[in-house]
């Protein structure tokens, strides 16, 4: 019987239907449960498998575990992964890509037409009974918008904006030298060239040390005066205070943000204080779709290790160990 431990205090039924079928132990968090409990469980259980949510997985988890040999993130994002530990033990990590990419498409959508209109701004000043009308919205038909990141999400994003009559630019240092893969959108060969051109700035790339604050503020200085910026990625993309600042003296005119370089969201942080920002609290990949996704994939990528029917090499971040 596997041991397989979830890094949350629950995963959605379509995982846990395959990893019961699969005769699978499963453990979960406490509903408080945070790294030091990760630590805990894995220093006193035999655990084949993690499937790890957004609580990290440190180091000394992996180290005091010494029957592990699998980690499936629920998601891409691996920056609460210590994956050099997991490597140096020749542990594979997996992600599940793509399972979550069109409910991320469809918030940063959503994002990017509430900030143009200020939807948030007015559906809130009319619930607290206050009549209050911007008429100063961005209409986006004629506009570029630049996707930093050209995966999944993205794609499926320029779909939309192409549709909508929006130019289309991408930068994606993973596509250097080849065919976008969207007719109609141009992939740019740097991060210098695309600013200038986006009214809309989106990013979909991954947190790691060539992302992190990679948005500054000799980036914003370079965007479109006025430009929106809409970030689903991850928070630690953006420096906050260039952000801040450039919400304040007008080079943007907006942002839509999924995510923070803090969260749960600080008190007082000025983000919240600002009423040309729109936030969710990193929900894009959060829709029952996608969780039922995310989950089955996770479930699969442990399983199928387990098993000896490992998963197609490309879902492994160190694909080295597979070796």
């Amino acid at each position: 019987m596997h041991t397989i431990l979830v890094t949350a205090p629950k995963l959605a039924p379509a995982g846990v239907d395959l990893l019961t079928r699969a005769g699978a132990r499963v453990l979960y968090l406490s509903a408080s449960g945070d790294a030091g409990e990760v630590e805990r469980i894995m220093a006193a259980e035999p655990v084949d498998a993690v499937i790890s949510r957004t609580v990290t997985l440190s180091a000394q988890a992996i180290a005091a575990c010494p029957t592990l040999k699998v980690i499936s993130k629920h998601g891409v994002g691996v920056s609460n992964i210590d994956v050099e530990a997991a490597t140096a033990r020749g542990i594979p990590v997996y992600v599940t890509p793509g399972a979550n990419a069109q409910s991320v498409a469809e918030m940063t959508l959503g994002l990017m037409f509430a900030a143009a209109r200020r939807i948030g701004w007015m559906d809130a000043e009319l619930h607290s009974g206050r009549w209050s009308r911007a008429q100063d919205g961005v209409e986006l038909l004629g506009k570029t918008i630049g996707l930093v990141g050209f995966g999944q999400v993205g794609q499926r994003v320029a779909k939309v904006c192409l549709a909508l009559g929006m130019q289309v630019v991408a930068f994606d240092p993973a596509l250097a030298g080849r065919q976008s893969p969207v007719d109609g959108v141009a992939l740019l060969p740097s991060m210098a060239d695309l600013l200038p051109q986006a009214h809309v700035l989106s990013l979909h790339v991954p947190l790691n040390h060539h992302t992190r604050n990679m948005l500054d503020d000799a980036a914003f200085d370079q965007l479109p005066k006025g430009a929106i910026l809409i970030n689903t990625a991850r928070g630690e993309v953006v420096d906050e205070t260039a952000l801040v600042a450039a919400l304040q003296d007008g080079r943007l005119f907006a942002a839509g943000l999924d995510t923070m370089a803090v969260e749960p969201l600080p008190a007082g942080s000025p983000l919240a204080e600002l009423k040309n920002v729109v936030l969710t609290p990193h929900v894009g990949g959060s829709t029952p779709a996608a969780l039922a996704a995310m989950a089955s994939a996770a479930a699969q990528n442990v399983l199928g290790w387990l098993d000896g029917s490992p998963m197609d090499r490309t879902a492994c971040v160190n694909p080295q160990v597979l070796a």
